[in-house]
């Protein structure tokens, strides 16, 4: 397997990767060094992308010149653009055949990729992507596909899907890319991206992103990439981005710990992280019990239920989401405050992973550990990995920083009706604004799905807008909304 060694480390605009010993991370610079067409160049700019990230920087040239790669690169770090441009390079948009293909883990993944792929194509022309996810009917994909795509986004089992019914026609593929890869094998799918990738034609270019390096990423690359080059970057995130303290806790304490840091520290949002789905219903219920508003989210979660808690979660509806490292991998939620490790993650990559998940952009975060005196070897290997010692503060300095309860500033509303109804949500937005009469920075996200519509509201309106929604109507139909709580 090759090896990319880009240049020199440098500081980019995003939190700083430090290089792993595969390869270091140059200096943040231009996409205009790149061989892309004026018209990219140009979107790129209008979209704010000013200077290439880390992992821009070192996959983009390698990935642009043709060769298979294999990049390991956190959440957050820039890594959709690093594929998406390559393959939307090679992309004729004058032919409706599939060019290009990305499979992701999550619909809600694929969702958000297909989303960044169709904003970085505006300045190519007509390019058409789809996205192909379960939970979804697949009449209505087939029925998609019938009119062309260039490229689609699709997790492993749904694309497997269309492959065998003969929807999906790959014969002009000449991209295949594999999105959070680790979480793909994590969840059993390696069968599914091996019957996917030999349906493929071989003659085709492969890229494998992923945030972690386990066994399974070297057998995919030596059944379907063709001299891969590596390109591996190791998020150490800046001190004064994430702010990092541990504490000693005894097994028995450990649960309580949790709210003691909520109390004190006050985060808006947090994301609690467990090593098990067992532990993530005991945490839940003792905060429940607590008065704190909290929803969790693991593998036992119907498609349905996970959606929804992850609507409310990113519309900061909900204070604290509890969550297994498998369930929350691919999430993308912008100002988290606070990430709490309940449990000290057993791989110390896993650790730097769940952080990253805080301090994003120009926000500033808090990196919560609980770690008992059996935990200690694991932190031992996170401060080895950091190259930095870990802060160690007593719970006995932990103290509520207010009598009052925390809570959420947003409640979610669920209005019934969405796509189906041709809903969308500037009609929402004019509902609420127009003939309800509340002021618009009072109305927060609003995420419409196929059956339902979500949008959050200041929590002191929430009752008030549920009950006008009800008694007026929405694109001349009268409809039903309640509170998500």
């Amino acid at each position: 397997m090759n090896s990319a060694t880009p240049g020199t480390p440098g500081t980019p605009a995003m939190p700083p990767d430090h290089p792993s010993t595969t390869a270091s991370a140059p200096a943040a610079d231009s996409f205009a060094r790149l061989p892309l067409a004026a018209t990219t160049l140009a979107n790129l700019e209008q979209l704010g992308y000013r200077s290439m990230t880390p992992i821009q920087s070192a996959a983009l040239p390698l990935a642009l010149a043709g060769h298979d790669l294999i990049a390991q690169a956190k959440t957050g770090s820039g890594k959709t653009a690093a594929y998406a441009l390559p393959l939307l390079a090679r992309l004729d948009p004058k032919r409706f055949d599939t060019q290009a293909m990305v499979l992701c883990p999550t619909r809600e993944l694929a969702d958000q990729v297909a989303g960044e792929i169709r904003r970085l194509a505006r300045g190519e022309g007509n390019v058409k992507v789809l996205s192909l996810c379960g939970g979804t009917p697949i009449r209505g994909q087939t029925a998609s596909l019938e009119h062309g795509a260039h490229v689609v986004v699709g997790t492993p089992g749904r694309i497997m899907d269309h492959l065998e019914r003969g929807s999906l026609k790959v014969d002009s593929l000449n991209a295949l890319v594999l999105d959070e890869a680790d979480r793909m094998l994590d969840m059993g799918f390696f069968d599914d991206i091996a019957t996917v990738a030999r349906k493929c034609p071989t003659k085709r270019q492969t890229l494998l992103f992923s945030a972690t390096y386990p066994e399974g990423i070297a057998r995919l690359s030596r059944q379907f990439m063709r001299e891969p080059k590596e390109v591996k970057l190791l998020a150490a995130h800046a001190a004064t981005k994430i702010r990092q303290r541990f504490y000693e806790v005894r097994e028995t304490e450990r649960l309580h710990a949790v709210s003691l840091l909520l109390n004190h520290y006050r985060p808006v949002s947090t994301l609690a992280f467990c090593n098990t789905k067992q532990q993530c219903r005991d945490l839940v219920d003792v905060l429940r019990g607590q008065g704190f508003n909290v929803l969790e989210l693991h593998g036992d979660l119907e498609q349905r239920d996970r959606d929804q808690v992850l609507i409310q979660f990113a519309n900061r509806s909900c204070s604290v989401l509890v969550a297994t490292d498998l369930a929350a991998r691919g999430l993308d939620i912008t100002q988290l405050e606070a990430v709490i490790n309940v449990d000290i993650a057993q791989d110390p990559e896993v650790h730097i992973h769940r952080i990253g998940r805080t301090g994003r952009a120009d926000e500033e975060g808090w990196a919560l550990s609980l770690a008992s005196l059996e935990e200690m070897p694991r932190v031992a290997r996170i401060e080895e990995l950091q190259r930095m010692e870990c802060k160690w503060h007593p719970l006995a300095s932990l103290t509520p920083a207010s009598a009052q309860p925390l809570l959420p500033p947003m409640i979610t509303l669920q209005i019934l009706g969405g796509r189906k109804e041709k809903i969308r949500p500037g009609d929402v937005l004019g509902a609420l604004t127009g003939e309800a009469g509340f002021p618009a920075a009072q109305v927060g996200k609003i995420n419409v799905t196929e059956f339902s519509t979500y949008v959050a509201v200041d929590r002191d309106i929430g009752r008030k807008v549920a009950s006008r929604l009800s008694a007026g109507r929405i694109k001349g139909k009268s409809v039903k909304a309640r509170l998500m709580e």
